[in-house]
């Protein structure tokens, strides 16, 4: 795809030193036909050639797969098992299902930290037709030995609008800003102007704050701790020129920790509710409050659409969703635009039978090559898909879809990788930064020191890693 920097198709010869917990999760829910660590599970599906069992990592796509597999069973006779972890729990719940009698075959992984973690359970996909159609086959995890996971989504995100809210605003006649519309927008200051004058519009823009609630319940916080944070830790690394194919950095400098602080202090006082309430705050809270026409702006990906569409009441349209960059006063932002890539992998269970990884390689084909799979895993999934197998106008036509091509695709403009996502150290550190972040929201710590104990911590959990 054009303009992602390439960070996670990379030779993993230290691959060694890629230990730790797979990985951010957006969140969590009820399985589709089951919810493995939730609901319990229904019984493995089976055919002569096998067994198909998939433990699901993306809860926004939970309840479609039920559609899925019942066609599949109808056009192939096998009974595919999807399963979805709850929320915030899919290592967990992966190391759960791996001890049973009927494990999983097919599972997530989030790029060479977690192959790191499962390399003993990942079979080699080179000759995989799902490895030979990928568009762009250096984003697929692999050594010199073989392909361990095969990305099946390329997702963006950033800060979501609502271009009705955005445009009443501009319309105003004593708005502070010389600018005439949200496109116009490209710059920390220009954002920060903005945000802080329609706030001082809330009223008459009709909502009740500009941003919706900056979820930080524990499991939560993953828009924070991972989707934020990569931001300053890519500039950090890109400057310093750190070469991640080595895996996870010893230590960090949080060098634009102040920059982040920036943009997450915007979050926070300029948003639906106060500070203080975050910690029981839900991503679906926040974007049940964009949906409702609460907040104007929501920071979120692409996935995030479905669940905006699927709120009883929703006031947002399609044709007014759009996507600003994280801006947050970096020397050069301007010429990036939001992150673009991806940390989800399909491996196979090399512990299955030989039976049982053809028959689940056979339902990933079929997902990603057939009309009706095609046709699923644009519209239902809303997956960005990565395989040649999907033509122009095949792919999703959600409006945050649509935003993540535009901005792929925008002259001049590079995407912001996903690289910080590929080493953070382990699902530990994140939580950690996570609560943090509450207890400077909260008024509890200051930022200097939720800033340094992230540090800290980075080392810590990188050291015991290795």
């Amino acid at each position: 795809m054009k303009n992602i920097t390439r960070v996670i198709g990379v030779s993993l010869a230290a691959a060694s030193l890629l230990l730790g917990a797979a990985s951010c999760s957006n969140g969590g829910g009820g399985g589709s036909s089951a919810s493995a660590g939730a609901t319990g599970s229904s019984s493995a599906g089976t055919s002569a050639g096998g067994s198909v069992y998939f433990l699901n990592f993306k809860p926004e796509s939970a309840d479609k797969y039920d559609a899925i597999i019942a066609e599949y069973k109808k056009e192939t006779g096998v009974d595919v098992k999807v399963a979805t972890a709850a929320s915030g729990t899919y290592e967990q719940t992966l190391t759960s299902e791996m001890a049973k009698s009927s494990p999983p075959t097919i599972f997530q992984i989030n790029g060479p930290v977690g192959w790191a973690n499962w390399k003993d359970y990942t079979a080699d996909l080179t000759n995989s037709d799902i490895y030979k159609h990928l568009n762009d086959q250096s984003l697929a995890v692999k050594t010199a030995d073989g392909v361990w996971g095969v990305p099946y989504v390329v997702e963006g995100y950033g800060i979501i609008y609502n271009d009705a809210i955005m445009k009443k605003y501009f319309a105003l006649a004593d708005k502070k800003v010389s600018i005439s519309s949200a496109q116009d927008i490209k710059s920390w200051d220009l954002l920060q102007q903005v945000v802080e004058d329609m706030t001082a519009h809330a009223a008459d823009l009709g909502i009740k704050g500009v941003f919706s609630s900056t979820s930080l319940k524990p499991g939560e916080d993953w828009r924070w701790q991972t989707h934020l944070a990569d931001v300053p830790l890519f500039y950090e690394f890109s400057g310093d020129k750190v070469d991640l194919t080595k895996g996870t950095p010893a230590t960090i400098k949080f060098t634009y920790s102040d920059n982040m602080k920036n943009l997450f202090d915007l979050y926070l006082n300029n948003s639906t509710v106060k500070p203080t309430e975050l910690g029981s705050k839900t991503v679906d809270d926040s974007m049940a409050e964009f949906a409702l026409g609460q907040s104007a702006m929501v920071q979120n990906g692409n996935w995030g659409w479905s669940q905006v569409a699927g709120v009883q009441g929703n006031t947002v349209q399609a044709a007014d969703v759009h996507m600003l960059p994280l801006y947050m006063g970096i020397s050069g932002e301007e010429k990036y635009g939001i992150p673009i890539g991806t940390e989800n992998y399909f491996s196979i269970n090399a512990k299955a039978d030989a039976a049982s990884q053809k028959a689940s390689l056979d339902f990933l084909t079929w997902l990603f090559s057939s009309d009706y799979g095609k046709k699923a895993v644009s519209n239902d999934l809303g997956f960005i898909a990565p395989f040649d197998w999907f033509k122009a106008g095949e792919g999703p036509n959600d409006p945050l879809a649509t935003e993540v091509t535009k901005w792929m695709t925008t002259s001049g403009i590079t995407s912001v990788p996903w690289s910080a996502f590929q080493v953070m150290p382990s699902q530990d550190w994140k939580n950690n930064f996570g609560a943090g972040l509450l207890t400077y929201a909260q008024g509890k710590a200051d930022w200097s020191k939720v800033s340094s104990d992230m540090v800290a911590d980075w080392a810590k959990q990188a050291a015991a890693a290795g």
